[in-house]
């Protein structure tokens, strides 16, 4: 997480290529603007290249389409838009890939570029003559970004080349892939050395940055994902040990200018409008209806919306409202949602400001940041490290706290219709023993709780071929042929390594 206030961070995006970046026509030694010699010499400049590293995080590049991995090649959204435009995204969600595809370079390209920025803070700053605590600490900051690209890299692609050193020769460019086990492990380490590195919070000037609390929440899904459960359960203990992090009241609030940064945000990523050079966030736009100025790109699903609980009396769960535009709801100006403005009849809300905070003229310069861990998350991590554990009676405990909040809406929220009192039967506490049923119940609140937040596809893979071909079955997909996208065409030409 980078902070709102921190210097402008792209100011230094060109200083950050340095000595070690270069086209992959150059058969010399990297060169660039600065070098080694004349840069990466004081604490400023160490900062400056990490602020640039943390860019690479941020939504201010269209390169940066973790959405369409996450959202769209799922069974939770579908490319939207108008019809001829990005087509490429298209072919993703149909499992029709090629090397070739411009979103599979361009998210290889953004991530590469920014593991390329944190290796090369890792190697300068030991050199510099800084407090060794602000020098371990900047150096925890880096290596948590690196296995933040590098997890979303090994998700998407599989084996991938693993750099962990500056690129310091042309020669350093050419980085065979490694496996996804040795990925992982790379992961882990650095996010447990982030951990025993990073504080706990900032404040001040400093609040975005990475925290201990971010490390650990990270390494939780790691090695959840890993079905490491003992390990899962050791780091969400050890975060909820800091005791800053808690649900907020109103589930809506995760998602608005005005509480950013707040109790339950674990992993931030921060965006700044009305910046030159440019901090804003493009997804605004992007998401948003043709009405204002909008592409109206990730367009949630039937699917989707059909999975929220509704009570006998016709009562829906309230995240769906919160996270989804649809007909007989409103959309984020206060207006009736119209579902002509998508081609499914929904749209998404999460990442959209309202116009009073965004005007039409300025819609891809959000100030809204992209938080990718909630606290609802770590929870959500937990109860499944419980369940797969055998602790099922702990695991349903934790989904209920979910449930509890989300319900409670009617409470804590004062614009939601009919508040005051909660429904009857509305989202009713869990009360299963059974595993398997547990099992599901983490699964479908995993999916409503944080939709639209680009996790759902990886979920589905990770739950295994079943789970992920029926999901997808109407887009042809097979678990064995289409569970990693192809790696860029663009890099098997320039990696002489990958064969």
């Amino acid at each position: 997480m980078m902070m709102k206030n921190l210097k402008h961070i792209f100011t230094v995006i060109g200083l950050i290529l340095l000595s070690y970046s270069c086209n992959d026509f150059l058969d010399e030694d990297l060169q660039g603007i600065y070098s080694s010699d004349t840069f990466y010499k004081t604490e400023e400049q160490a900062t400056k290249a990490l602020n640039a590293t943390y860019a690479a995080a941020a939504f201010t590049r269209i390169n940066n389409s973790l959405w369409v991995f996450g959202d769209v090649a799922s069974d939770d959204a579908i490319k939207g838009g108008n019809p001829g435009d990005q087509s490429e995204i298209e072919f993703i969600d149909e499992f029709r890939t090629t090397p070739t595809n411009g979103f599979i370079e361009n998210i290889w390209q953004h991530y590469f570029e920014g593991i390329t920025r944190a290796n090369n803070v890792i190697h300068n700053i030991t050199d510099i003559e800084m407090e060794a605590s602000l020098k371990e600490r900047l150096t925890g900051e880096a290596k948590f970004l690196r296995s933040y690209f590098y997890f979303n890299l090994v998700n998407i692609f599989g084996e991938v080349p693993l750099k962990t050193e500056a690129a310091l020769s042309t020669e350093d460019l050419h980085v065979p892939v490694s496996s996804v086990d040795v990925i992982y492990m790379q992961i882990e380490q650095d996010l447990s050395e982030a951990a025993g590195s990073l504080p706990a919070q900032y404040d001040g000037s400093e609040t975005g940055r990475i925290t201990k609390g971010a490390a650990l929440g990270l390494l939780a899904k790691v090695t959840l994902f890993q079905k490491k459960w003992q390990e899962t359960l050791d780091a969400v203990n050890q975060l909820e040990q800091i005791a800053i992090y808690d649900l907020m009241p109103v589930y809506r609030n995760n998602f608005s200018v005005s509480h950013e940064n707040n109790s339950e945000s674990v992993i931030e990523f921060q965006h700044l409008s009305g910046q030159s050079p440019f901090e804003g966030s493009y997804l605004n736009q992007w998401f948003s209806p043709e009405k204002e100025n909008g592409y109206y790109f990730n367009a949630p699903t039937s699917d989707l919306v059909d999975t929220y609980e509704v009570t006998n009396e016709g009562v829906t769960d309230p995240r769906l409202d919160y996270t989804i535009g649809r007909e007989g709801g409103q959309w984020l100006n206060g207006e009736a949602f119209d579902p002509a403005w998508s081609p499914t009849g929904y749209l998404t809300k999460k990442h959209s400001q309202p116009l009073e905070e965004i005007p039409a003229g300025i819609k891809g310069d959000a100030g809204l940041n992209y938080t990718y861990m909630r606290y609802a998350e770590v929870l959500l991590i937990k109860a499944e490290a419980l369940n797969e554990s055998g602790r099922t009676t702990e695991a349903r405990e934790a989904i209920n706290i979910i449930r509890k909040r989300a319900r409670e809406s009617y409470l804590h929220d004062d614009t939601i219709t009919n508040g005051g009192t909660i429904p009857e039967n509305l989202l009713p506490d869990i009360t299963s023993g059974n595993q398997q049923e547990i099992r599901q119940a983490i699964r479908h609140e995993r999916r409503v709780e944080l939709a639209m937040e680009f996790h759902r596809y990886f979920d589905l893979m990770r739950y295994g071929a079943a789970v992920a071909e029926e999901a997808l079955n109407d887009n042809g997909f097979v678990y064995a042929r289409h569970r990693y996208f192809p790696i860029p065409q663009s890099e098997l030409d320039a990696n002489n390594a990958i064969q």
